[in-house]
């Protein structure tokens, strides 16, 4: 084949490859690198802040199994030493810190779930703590080849000094740490989402500073929540967990509003919108992403549990029934029974409480009633949010 005919094939590999992306930079290097004929080191650095990925990390875990389908080997680094730093990444605050044992098990969670959309096969695992955990001699020696002006460029940075937030001296070494994994892996090319686009340039700064190649930066769209406004997070309240019961996984899709929806098939999907009614958009995107994170039937059920409770306004047959102890005085404290019947904490129950969220036999419950006779309770459906019910016996 002519240079010509190599150059236009790797041209045409990297606008696939790089279908959906805001940015890839520097421009042309991806299709130079497809065209050297090797699989690309292709990295995805994750801190285990949280034990559970939702669908916003799945735009990114879509694209890094696209490189794998087309034969490159995707590293996977999971931030066990980063973790302990906190990437300042779209704060507006110091991150809280983690224990150890917390970051170790959202790692091993993470990683597990990962793999549902990652084939384990072609995935290399890391864990950052393999060469960041170094000694002082060498961390030095990194640390001097980079100036504060050039960590206070960032954006977010920039923003908390002019509001007068603080901004840990740990906060200005992440970028370094995490550019030295792009190093210490002999990365080609590194995805995020766009608001890691500073860290992912920097990290050719650290190889370059190293000798060694610079990698290529893909910058991706970010999901937003299902309040279809924020991005996606666990902490806002308005994620999708991959491992989320197939009823909760389809009903919190169904919430999405009308106007993200385009989005949503896009990224999740990497398909435009049908056109119709934009519910059955919504319907047809809810089972789809059930039936791949469960199977088929899960999703026929989840619909019709679906149908069941929101369509129909009737209580699902197959709800658990809980005993229920009353205290001393004969009556039941709510906020303690819904935080141990439906896994969330006493101010959070008070929290659903004061906003109507909590429901019994369909009406709801008295926001200043936080004390209820056993006998008013007993046979009665307990409701919280949408989507949630228990019997109590």
């Amino acid at each position: 084949m002519s240079d010509s005919g190599a150059e236009a094939d790797s041209a045409a590999a990297a606008a696939r490859l790089s279908a959906g992306a805001v940015e890839v930079l520097p421009e042309g290097r991806l299709a130079q690198q497809l065209g050297e004929g090797r699989p690309l080191r292709v990295k995805l650095g994750i801190d285990p802040t949280a034990p559970d990925i939702h669908l916003g990390h799945v735009v990114v875990l879509n694209k890094l199994r696209q490189f794998q389908d087309a034969g490159h080997v995707v590293v996977l680094i999971i931030g066990d030493f980063t973790a302990r730093v906190g990437d300042p990444s779209g704060q507006s605050v110091e991150r809280p810190m983690l224990s150890p044992e917390q970051i170790d098990a959202n790692a091993a969670t993470f990683q597990e779930q990962a793999f549902k959309v990652l084939d384990s096969e072609r995935t290399e695992v890391r864990r950052n703590g393999e060469w960041l955990d170094m000694g002082t001699e060498d961390l030095f020696g990194l640390l001097r080849r980079f100036t504060i002006a050039r960590m206070l460029e960032r954006d977010d940075f920039a923003k908390r000094m002019s509001e007068g937030r603080p901004i840990s001296a740990l906060e200005l070494l992440y970028p370094v740490l995490q550019g030295y994994d792009s190093v210490a892996v002999e990365a080609d090319l590194e995805l995020g989402g766009t608001d890691q686009k500073f860290n992912l340039l920097f990290a050719r700064d650290v190889q370059d500073a190293l000798g060694r190649p610079a990698q290529s930066v893909m910058t991706l769209p970010i999901l937003p929540g299902t309040d279809g406004t924020q991005r996606m997070s666990k902490s806002l309240g308005n994620y999708v967990g991959v491992t989320e019961l197939p009823e909760e996984m389809f009903g919190k899709l169904m919430s999405v509003p009308d106007e993200a929806m385009g989005q949503y098939w896009a990224l999740l999907l990497g398909e435009e919108q049908p056109g119709g009614h934009p519910v059955e958009a919504k319907r047809e995107l809810a089972r789809r992403l059930v039936e791949r994170f469960w199977d088929a039937d899960a999703a026929r059920d989840a619909e019709q549990r679906f149908d069941q409770v929101h369509v129909r306004h009737e209580v699902p047959e197959d709800i658990p029934t809980v005993r229920i102890e009353p205290g001393e005085s004969g009556e039941v404290h709510l906020p303690a029974l819904i935080a141990a019947q439906f896994e969330l904490s006493t101010s959070e129950a008070r929290r659903l409480l004061g906003q109507g969220g909590v429901k019994l036999d369909g009406e709801v419950v008295d926001a200043g009633r936080l004390d209820v006779p056993l006998e008013e309770l007993t046979g009665r459906v307990l409701q919280v949010g949408k989507r949630r019910f228990v019997r109590l016996g």
